[in-house]
């Protein structure tokens, strides 16, 4: 009781000053994760009040799941390839390099890592976080092009990354000698049976939600917020028996549930802006008494590839990605800059200890996923207003035909 009564004290307290903490440099997840580092040190008995593992790993699977369900639910390919090339870029090229160099950088700084388990931690630490960015995303004064560019891109990851993680995990399980019968299961069973259980499940979903509105069978707003949450949670419990990737379904019935119900995307932010938001701010609550629990374990290695993880591996594929878009050097600065760690990779990291791999590497990836997203929950939150004032500045001395400032729709996902 003493955890939830502190969680939810800390999340009134929130409720009265959010909108004199967005005018500073403190931002919510800064709060909340400092907040959990601080009953751990008032409280060092704490561990005995931490909810059960088992109960932690659902909450985290069911999290990761509404996220990336919701995270679909926003996507308008067809807009998206048509009017925006930016964030395919960052999707694409940036996002696999980033996979490459992450797992380069683990193997040399942790020498004791295999090729699978580094690429675990690469892939864990690949997505970026719209919420640990929502300064950036929301500002006025950065241009409309690039912070869009910016949350697609936040908002897309996280499912690219799954099937990277899944598939590291399966192969590192099997060795490499299995490797190829590895890939061959995991494309029908992860992928496959993922894929098509979220597609059943996000179809037949949507094209009910949608007869239901037309008849006038449900109540608007609340009703049709909770049976569109209801889709993705059908597909994770489908995906049980079956023994696809609850987390590919999620992400696909994302997308098909727009097939029936072209409202998906709005109720789902609904849901996001509210209850969602108290979900991630006791995961970040929740990630700071982690954090606190394991600070005396922490070494001088997981700090190095943290620092890597949130400069060269992250700006150096931007870069890359963003040659030939005639974007200023300033703007391929700020774009690779504010590419934070947070939620997902929190998530993404108790999703892989659920695993229960027993890998020789677990202990050096939990830490390092650990060091990495709390820099970055700081590092991230205390430059974003400096570093939108620096970047606006430049942008004024920009001419009004270059490529950042170029009209783009209110909206690309």
């Amino acid at each position: 009781m003493t955890l939830i009564a502190v969680f939810v004290a800390l999340l009134f307290l929130y409720s009265l000053i959010s909108s004199l903490l967005a005018r500073t440099i403190v931002t919510a997840p800064i709060l909340f994760t400092t907040g959990g580092i601080a009953l751990v040190v008032a409280h060092p008995d704490i561990p005995e009040l931490i909810l059960n593992r088992e109960v932690l790993l659902t909450l985290a699977e069911v999290g990761l799941v509404l996220l990336l369900f919701t995270d679909a639910t926003h996507i308008d390919l067809a807009k998206l390839v048509s009017k925006e090339p930016l964030p395919l870029r960052l999707l694409g090229i940036g996002m696999l390099l980033t996979i490459l160099l992450g797992a380069v950088g683990a193997g040399l700084i942790f020498p004791g890592l295999t090729l699978w388990e580094a690429g675990i931690l690469a892939a864990i630490l690949a997505p970026t976080d719209a919420g640990l960015g929502q300064v950036i995303v929301q500002s006025p004064r950065v241009p409309r092009r690039i912070r869009q560019s910016l949350d697609v891109e936040a908002g897309l990851n996280d499912g690219l990354s799954v099937p990277f993680l899944m598939f590291f995990i399966a192969v590192s399980l099997q060795g490499t000698e299995g490797a190829g019968r590895v890939l061959l299961h995991f494309v029908y069973e992860q992928l496959g049976m993922g894929a098509l259980t979220g597609l059943v499940v996000g179809m037949g979903g949507g094209l009910l939600l949608g007869l239901s509105r037309r008849r006038g069978w449900m109540v608007e707003s609340v009703e049709q917020q909770l049976g569109l949450v209801a889709v993705p949670i059908l597909g994770m419990l489908a995906c049980e028996p079956l023994g696809g990737s609850m987390f590919i379904a999620a992400y696909v019935a994302g997308l098909a549930v727009q097939t029936g119900f072209k409202e998906a995307g709005t109720h789902s932010l609904e849901f996001t802006e509210g209850w969602g938001q108290m979900f991630d701010y006791f995961i970040f609550f929740f990630f700071g008494l982690l954090v606190a629990l394991s600070f005396g374990k922490f070494a001088l290695d997981h700090v190095v590839y943290a620092i890597l993880s949130l400069t060269a591996v992250r700006m150096l594929p931007v870069a890359i990605a963003l040659i030939g878009t005639r974007l200023n050097t300033a703007t391929v600065l700020f774009m690779g800059w504010f590419g934070p760690r947070g939620l997902a990779s929190i998530v993404l990291g108790l999703v892989f200890l659920e695993q229960e791999t027993h890998l020789p590497g677990v202990e050096t990836i939990k830490l390092t996923v650990m060091v990495t997203v709390l820099l970055s929950i700081f590092a991230h939150g205390f430059s974003a207003l400096p570093g939108i004032n620096i970047y606006a500045r430049k942008v004024a001395t920009l001419d009004e035909t270059s490529p950042e400032k170029r009209p783009t729709a209110e909206r690309t996902r």
